[in-house]
């Protein structure tokens, strides 16, 4: 595959405004996006009506929940001259594709399907050689996600500013904001999701990214009702972070160990799992030593880990093709590609994201800041 660096995109105004701005600077990267995404449900056997029909039971709910999102999402659509409801899907693809795979019923399709996966890792200041928080994640996904994907720069006037990464027409995947906090998220899935109705993923992370405080930020990881399980680590550059294990009504706090937050796709909280079955570790086995390996790359180094040191820990390899860093491998009959599409390390006392795109293949990466251009390194 070709590997070339995330386009920055600056957006500012009001949300619709934002919208337009951002939907004509992603307009080729938010088609491409669309069009993989409408084949890979119609070979589930959901097609544009049936999609239409779960964008109208969301809206209500989306608009309830903030509907400056949805004037943001209708602006994207309009600055990309696509339909809205592929702005939608673009937002609620994991929701979207699980109503997919009901209408085929048929659990092996489900199996190969390619869980959106990641190993994330926050260090706090205790625990780093130059006493900074370092907060990290690869995003384990569809390969083709590489030429897909945007990194944004959010002016706001209502809020801190956010610097995010995402898939284009995406509102959020993970990112820092002006105000020291940063989120990253990881595939967790449990017997109760799809039981009631809740609010997509992409959604709530953007709203904990426009929050002022950690406070607020954890408000909006609690108190939003969830489609699905969704597994959030949020940090806070004061040298705070606390892994959140969310299944979609209720939130389990999963705290730093030594110094050390490392999560992969599988539930560790033992409140949680008297409660919930992990389900989603069938597809995922991997997260099992995933985990285990970086922790084992870090935990000889507390209080003297450097980003370098998290940075070779994300690329370990042991298992290929299903390592903790993974090269593009088809694991679907429709052809499918998954790769860990990108390394992210989150630097929230500078607000800047090092971002390097397919790592197993590439060394690449390049800074981008909330206030300034990106720069590249090798």
């Amino acid at each position: 595959m070709t590997v070339s660096q995330f386009p920055l995109i600056e957006i500012r105004g009001t949300p619709r405004e934002r919208g337009r701005q951002y939907g004509q600077a992603a307009s080729e990267r938010i088609a491409r996006g669309v069009s993989h995404y409408l084949r890979q449900f119609a070979d589930c056997g959901l097609d544009g009506r049936g999609i239409r029909s779960h964008v109208e039971s969301y809206l209500p709910r989306i608009h309830a929940y903030d509907g400056d999102l949805v004037e943001e999402m209708k602006g994207i659509a309009e600055g990309a001259r696509i339909d809205f409801d592929s702005i939608v899907l673009l937002n609620a693809r994991t929701e979207l594709l699980h109503e997919a795979l009901e209408v085929q019923k048929r659990a092996s399709e489900r199996e190969q399907n390619s869980p959106d996966g990641c190993t994330g890792v926050v260090v706090l200041p205790s625990a780093s050689a130059d006493g900074t928080i370092i907060h990290a994640t690869n995003w384990d996904w569809k390969a083709e996600c590489a030429e897909t994907a945007v990194v944004l720069q959010i002016r706001r006037d209502d809020g801190p500013d956010v610097l995010m990464f995402a898939e284009a027409g995406a509102l959020s995947r993970a990112g820092v904001n002006a105000a020291g906090i940063a989120i990253t998220a990881n595939y967790i899935e449990s017997d109760r999701d799809f039981e009631k109705p809740g609010i997509p993923l992409a959604l709530l992370r953007r709203k904990a990214l426009e929050s002022e405080s950690y406070a607020g930020a954890i408000g909006v990881i609690v108190s939003t009702q969830k489609l699905t399980s969704n597994n959030l680590i949020l940090s806070h550059r004061d040298g705070v972070a606390i892994d959140f294990e969310c299944a979609p009504s209720e939130t389990f706090a999963v705290y730093p160990d030594n110094g050390l937050i490392v999560h992969a796709n599988h539930w560790t909280s033992t409140a949680a799992l008297s409660k919930y079955k992990d389900v989603g570790i069938l597809g995922t086995p991997d997260s099992l030593y995933r985990d285990l390996r970086v922790k084992e790359h870090l935990k000889p180094k507390i209080g003297n880990i450097t980003r370098r040191d998290v940075v070779t820990a994300l690329r370990d390899e042991f298992g290929a093709p299903l390592a903790v860093c993974r090269a593009p491998l088809r694991k679907s009959t429709r052809g499918d590609l998954t790769a860990t599409v990108a390394t992210l390390m989150i630097d929230s006392n500078a607000g800047t994201m090092d971002i390097t795109p397919l790592p197993a293949l590439n060394r690449q990466s390049t800074t981008y800041a909330l206030s300034a251009a990106p720069s590249m390194a090798a």
